[in-house]
């Protein structure tokens, strides 16, 4: 005697949706790039500003290779909603952050309190990964050598916040968005 399944048969296994890449995940994929010799190489680099190429980053995110001249930086910004990891190729970078939690809309200055400053320098191979709304700047201090660095976020970057900074009050400056940089 056999006995056969009552009902349709079993439906074959869905795919779980793509899941967002984690911190984590976007470290790794910033830190394997970074070490991509030729890549890295391959970047043009100009003596007085800021040079990028966008890539492909893991699970939809958006990363960035960045060339960096002699004396350049960012200025104070954050990434909105994205959260994010970057990582040097060459050189040494600077980050400046805040380890505080800024409101996230409906300001436009901050007083901030003391001990809230915090500095990373990142030789090449040492990077990062950050939260989202992480307030930050990052700055090649070198007089005379580029640096190079990957960077990665998720979701692609909706908008970035701009601040100035003077001693401890942080002014909200100017909020751009993709279509401002690309």
């Amino acid at each position: 005697m056999s006995v056969s399944p009552s009902g349709p048969p079993p439906a074959a296994p869905v795919p779980a949706a793509a899941s967002a890449p984690t911190q984590a995940e976007l470290l790794d994929f910033v830190r394997r790039t970074a070490a991509d010799a030729e890549l890295i190489a391959s970047l043009p680099l100009d003596p007085e500003g800021r040079t990028w190429v966008r890539l492909d980053g893991p699970g939809g995110s958006e990363a960035w290779l960045i060339g960096w001249p002699p004396g350049t930086g960012t200025g104070w910004h954050d990434h909105a909603d994205s959260v994010g990891a970057f990582m040097t190729a060459s050189g040494e970078l600077k980050e400046n952050s805040l380890a505080a939690r800024l409101p996230t809309d409906g300001w436009k200055t901050l007083e901030l309190t003391d001990g809230v400053d915090r500095e990373r320098r990142l030789p090449a191979g040492q990077g990062r990964a950050f939260g989202r709304h992480h307030v930050h700047e990052v700055l090649n201090l070198s007089p005379d050598r580029h640096a190079v660095s990957v960077h990665a976020y998720h979701p692609p970057l909706p908008r970035i916040r701009r601040y100035s900074r003077s001693g401890g009050i942080l002014r909200l400056e100017q909020v751009e968005r993709p279509e401002d940089w690309q």
